[in-house]
């Protein structure tokens, strides 16, 4: 069969030429590159061969201009190395890519100058819409993302405005979780390590862990102990924790991410300090590599893959032309019980109930 060429839309081959060889309608094409879930199996099968004996090649830029946005959603974590948010992207990406979506990933590393400049590329652009873990947007800003008539699905913060759609986790849950159980172990003397300031979610878990403690029928210490969200950070403060006197050092630690009581972990173990016959320590996110550690880490696990699935059905939904079930999604957290944590030696508790 011989090709038309010079056609404006798609290159050698075009949509009408793939709908006459399949026998089907241009806009049944259409449907097959953009939307194949309303196709049937036979007939998107029939385009698919028509597609790949002609050698068609749609023009992107072309559509996109026609149609006012592409095919691509677009994808802004807060920190693409922190393995939560690629089980974030896992879960967007498998999700997208069987609705006949493809995901533009960006990664604002918590820095507001990068969150807007990737922000007003992705409007540059055209993209569908939208999923975003936020560093330093605001509702208003969500809004004028929207405006533009791109929707936005927010991820790790929940919003309550009914125009907005988001994903999150009750993490002051999951900070009173972490720290009942070491309450319950019988630890008076906590220390959480973690900067609050730095993004919501950890804001949360430690109003959670600070909720447990006021709500518990004993007295309880609480020091804080601000640190970036790495390893490092984790590795510095493990050391301030070695050097302090046993009488002055907590019993406990929970961290707010794992990364942190990874390298808190490393340091008391280098310094000789038992985890967790002297220091107990508990983790937040469940990442792989907490049950992997020499002393496995007592965590509280929160559903990252599911997180990034059910954004991506609800913005994909969206851009169908469902209306979603729910605009706000919020899951609870899970306590995971590893080797990490213990109830303090007797004398650690005479210590911290002076």
């Amino acid at each position: 069969m011989s090709r038309i060429t010079g056609n404006e839309d798609d290159g050698p081959a075009s949509i009408k030429d793939v709908a006459l060889l399949a026998g089907v309608s241009p806009g049944t094409v259409s449907n097959v590159l953009n939307h194949p879930s309303r196709v049937t199996a036979a007939r998107r099968e029939a385009v698919e061969a028509a597609i790949r004996r002609l050698g068609y090649v749609r023009h992107e830029s072309a559509r996109h201009l026609r149609a006012g946005h592409s095919s691509t959603i677009g994808l802004m974590l807060l920190d693409a190395w922190h393995p939560g948010f690629i089980d974030v992207a896992r879960g967007v990406e498998d999700t997208t890519s069987e609705r006949g979506w493809t995901v533009l990933v960006s990664n604002s590393a918590r820095d507001p100058a990068r969150e807007r400049t990737y922000l007003r590329l992705f409007a540059e652009q055209r993209l569908a819409g939208l999923i975003v873990v936020p560093h330093d947007l605001s509702t208003e800003d969500i809004r004028r993302i929207q405006a533009g008539g791109a929707p936005v699905v927010v991820v790790d913060r929940a919003e309550t405005a009914e125009d907005i759609m988001s994903v999150a986790v009750d993490d002051v849950a999951g900070g009173e979780l972490a720290a009942r159980h070491l309450i319950d172990l019988g630890h008076r003397h906590l220390a959480f390590v973690g900067d609050e300031a730095s993004a919501e979610p950890v804001r949360d878990r430690l109003v959670g862990v600070r909720k447990a403690i006021a709500e518990a029928p004993v007295d309880v210490r609480l020091d804080i102990l601000p640190a970036e969200l790495t390893v490092e950070a984790g590795r510095a403060r493990g050391e301030e924790l070695a050097a302090l006197p046993a009488h002055r050092r907590p019993t406990a630690v929970t961290s707010a991410v794992d990364l942190l009581a990874f390298g808190v972990l490393q340091s008391l173990l280098q310094h000789g300090i038992r985890v967790p016959a002297e220091v107990s320590l508990v983790g937040y996110d469940d990442i792989p590599f907490a049950r992997q550690l020499s002393i496995p880490l007592t965590t509280v696990r929160r559903p990252h893959y599911q997180m990034g699935t059910t954004a991506a059905q609800m913005l994909t939904g969206v851009l169908a032309g469902d209306a979603p079930e729910q605009r706000h999604v919020i899951f609870q957290p899970e306590f995971v019980l590893r080797d990490s944590t213990d109830s303090p030696a007797a004398g650690a508790i005479e210590r911290s109930g002076k």
